[in-house]
């Protein structure tokens, strides 16, 4: 194929905005969202119409033991390690239509295009599907591609609960997605995943993708406060053991952490459980999620340490006492140089706008970066809003991401010689 050639090859855009929609139907929300949970019914039907369009564009499927799915495209030397792309189908609660599907369905794109062109790459290529991204039913985050990069144990993921008592293990087996495939049996020779923004850098400055050179470090507490449970009525102020009360201080606090640690710094407390969460009883127990992240590790460190101060403060032997329990970790992750130089080529060579930029969100593309050449690409996301019924991008600019991806992976697989 000549340079010329190459450079018209586009995919169908109209065809990936239909497949977007398509999915959005199957866990639905009243707002025009969606909720599909990790391992439920919902992501059950969702994993298997993704699966059907992979049969039709002609990949092969293999499932590994967490779930996660490899969908792949031969190539004129199958020895070689494949070219993948993809990221999620499970969705937070009220999720939107874009943040992980994108990923996969521009993928399949690539795919269908190069039927469509009866264009065979040297290296193969892979579309995968990772189990449980969100972290939202089950923690930790990124559970599948962090059991796959090794990072997580396998019996650790499989063992997690969610509120109900049901295990990763027990939900796997209930929606058929207990696979066969050994953990860390399959490798890549280079990773490139497509997702919306997630903020709203892109859109403010009218750039339609984004190379994104690295990833934010993030690090995630739980926030015990316990006191006594007593009732509403006979218990005056002054004898109160609240923990609502001292976890309401304790919040405020916490939430002006990263205010000197601009403009990368962030803190957020997203998730809550009140016991014994009665009118009239109260409160004896507030469990609380904290969530701090930075470009940098030293100054993460920094926060983490301002975090464990602040919650020190507060505690008081005897009366009302917190404890600051470890949940997860993940360091500041770098890309790979080579192929974010590629994102920028093919950016160029199609003639669309980029800019560098750092993900603030957590991405299967942070973990699958410790065993495989890893780069992302941005697209813009409608006022940055994500996590969120409203969450919405143009077919415009999913399109000219997905072309990006498109470029990027045959300059990484190669074009087999006709």
């Amino acid at each position: 194929m000549t340079e010329s050639t190459f450079s018209t090859l586009r995919i169908d855009g109209q065809r990936l905005w239909h497949s977007l929609m398509n999915l959005a139907d199957i866990g639905a929300t009243p707002k025009g969202g969606n909720c599909r949970l990790a391992l439920t019914e919902e992501d059950r039907l969702g994993r298997e119409l993704v699966s059907s369009w992979f049969r039709d564009a002609g990949l092969t499927i293999d499932v590994d033991q967490m779930g996660n799915i490899f969908a792949r495209r031969a190539g004129s030397h199958n020895d070689l390690p494949p070219v993948a792309t993809g990221s999620h189908l499970d969705t937070q609660p009220t999720g939107g239509r874009f943040d992980g599907c994108y990923g996969v369905l521009a993928g399949l794109e690539v795919m269908r295009v190069l039927n469509d062109l009866s264009i065979t790459t040297e290296a193969p290529l892979e579309v995968v599907i990772w189990t449980n991204e969100e972290g939202c039913r089950f923690v930790p985050v990124m559970m599948g591609s962090g059991v796959h990069a090794g990072v997580i144990p396998l019996e650790t993921a499989l063992a997690a609960k969610d509120r109900n008592g049901d295990t990763v293990a027990d939900s796997l087996e209930r929606i058929g997605y207990s696979g066969d495939i050994l953990m860390g049996s399959k490798t890549f020779g280079a990773y490139i995943e497509s997702h919306i923004e997630q903020g709203p850098v892109l859109e403010a400055e009218g750039i339609a993708v984004g190379a994104v050179t690295g990833s934010l470090g993030l690090r995630w507490f739980d926030v015990v406060v316990t006191g006594q449970e007593a009732h509403a009525g006979p218990t005056p102020m002054p004898y109160r053991r609240d923990a609502l009360k001292r976890a309401a201080e304790l919040i405020g606090d916490i939430l002006a952490l990263a205010d000197p640690y601009q403009p990368h710094g962030r803190v957020t407390c997203g998730e809550f459980d009140l016991y014994p969460n009665s009118r009239n009883v109260i409160p004896g127990r507030v469990t609380f999620s904290v969530d701090i992240r930075h470009l940098e590790n030293e100054t993460l460190e920094q926060m983490e340490h301002a975090l464990r101060d602040i919650c020190s403060k507060h505690h008081e032997p005897g009366k009302v006492t917190v404890e600051l329990q470890d949940v997860q970790r993940v360091p500041p992750t770098p890309f790979n140089s080579d192929l974010v130089d590629l994102i920028r080529a093919s950016s160029d060579g199609l003639g669309i706008p980029y800019r560098d930029i750092e993900t603030g969100a957590g991405h299967d593309a942070v973990f699958i970066s410790r065993v495989a050449p890893t780069a992302m690409i941005f697209v813009p996301c409608e006022d940055g809003i994500s996590h969120n019924e409203s969450e919405n991008a143009t077919p415009e600019d999913l399109e000219a991401g997905a072309n990006v991806l498109l470029h990027t992976m045959l300059r990484k697989a190669g074009i087999a010689a006709s």
